[in-house]
């Protein structure tokens, strides 16, 4: 009995330790199988207080989701430490179960009432009171760098907000520049993206729980706003090849690229080189809609839609796949052409303001 009971408690320590330096401290996107088994619960149980269902009930409910993953991870590892601690006790020692668990305690988390004499389970102690003070130190210099990473996001989501509608959509953004002629600042926007999704492909990655962290408006998304920057990129770039900016291409490579490396932290397939006339699951009929919608707001396209749509589809093959399936993971709002969640839900349009003018007449008259 002691035997397996050392054995488990010391293989049960490196798993601790494992997950700890996996999540917290290597510098690269690394599987851990502790965070994504959390997000998997979590997300559930809190689908289960939501029994209507719809977007904006299961978007409350989500917004705990990120704090409930930081608190469980710090639990896990704590749980775990003491359970490992415990278990060593037991086997190195004429302790009893009750006895080694509560003295494992005492040391883990420095209280010390329970110490004792003899000098080989000292040793576990001291290693026990150690563990519990980094462990919680650890977590506390995480928290700031997911903040960082979460703000600097935001902040370019909010700044989407008035070029792409609530939630954001690919044509809605050609649409609006070209409905208030500031088709100018779009090499802007793309550049201002290429460098955020590069940022995300690198902090979401490396630090996967921030996929938990929602936006503060139930309609904005990270992820929505990703897939919205690409789709506008890619619709100018079949639409009107000539006068699109070159940054439109360069944002699609960092876009799919950064979509890829989240994808492969959490294990979610795609194909690594698609063939550019491969099918997708955007059909023609909503390409040509969002195409006649562009020309009733001044967009001048270059190519017909029967001709631009394979150059449309070659560039979306790229990135659909990963993007739809991260979205329906994510719980993320169910905008335009980002695809279906697990929740029964219809696609949402983006929000236009009214276009009101100085002389127009009042409401009423």
């Amino acid at each position: 009995m002691e035997y397996i009971a050392g054995t488990a408690g010391a293989l049960l320590l490196l798993a601790v330790l494992s997950s700890i330096l996996r999540t917290l401290v290597v510098p690269r996107g690394l599987y851990s199988t502790l965070v994504f088994r959390l997000w998997w619960l979590l997300r559930g149980l809190l689908r289960l207080t939501t029994p209507r269902g719809d977007y904006e009930a299961i978007d409350r409910a989500q917004t705990w989701l990120a704090p409930l993953m930081l608190i469980g991870m710090l639990a896990s590892w704590l749980i775990g430490a003491l359970l490992g601690f415990g278990l060593l006790l037991f086997a190195l020692s004429s302790l009893t179960w009750t006895t080694a668990f509560r003295e494992a305690g005492s040391s883990l988390f420095t209280l010390g009432f329970a110490s004792g004499a003899r000098w080989k389970l000292s040793v576990l102690d001291f290693f026990a009171a150690a563990t519990g003070p980094v462990l919680i130190a650890l977590q506390i210099a995480y928290l700031p760098t997911l903040y960082a990473a979460y703000n600097r996001r935001e902040v370019e989501v909010t700044l989407l907000q008035a070029r792409a509608g609530e939630p954001s959509w690919g044509p809605e953004i050609l649409a609006r520049q070209w409905l208030v002629d500031t088709e100018t600042a779009l090499p802007e926007l793309y550049r201002a993206w290429e460098r955020l999704a590069s940022d995300m492909g690198e902090s979401h990655s490396t630090y996967p729980v921030l996929l938990t962290f929602r936006s503060p408006r139930p309609y904005r998304s990270w992820l929505v706003g990703l897939v919205a920057v690409m789709d506008a990129a890619a619709l100018q770039l079949a639409l009107d090849p000539k006068t699109a900016p070159p940054e439109a291409r360069l944002v699609l490579r960092a876009g799919f690229s950064a979509l890829r490396d989240i994808a492969r932290v959490v294990r979610a397939p795609f194909e690594e080189d698609p063939s550019p006339s491969a099918p997708i699951r955007l059909t023609y009929a909503e390409f040509d809609a969002a195409v006649a919608m562009l020309d009733s707001t001044g967009f001048c396209a270059e190519r017909t839609p029967e001709e631009a749509w394979p150059h449309f589809r070659g560039w979306r093959v790229n990135y659909e796949a990963v993007a739809y399936e991260l979205c329906r993971r994510c719980d993320a709002v169910p905008s335009l052409w980002t695809g279906p969640r697990d929740f029964p839900t219809t696609p949402i349009p983006p929000r236009r303001p009214v276009d009101r003018r100085p002389n127009d007449p009042p409401e009423g008259v």
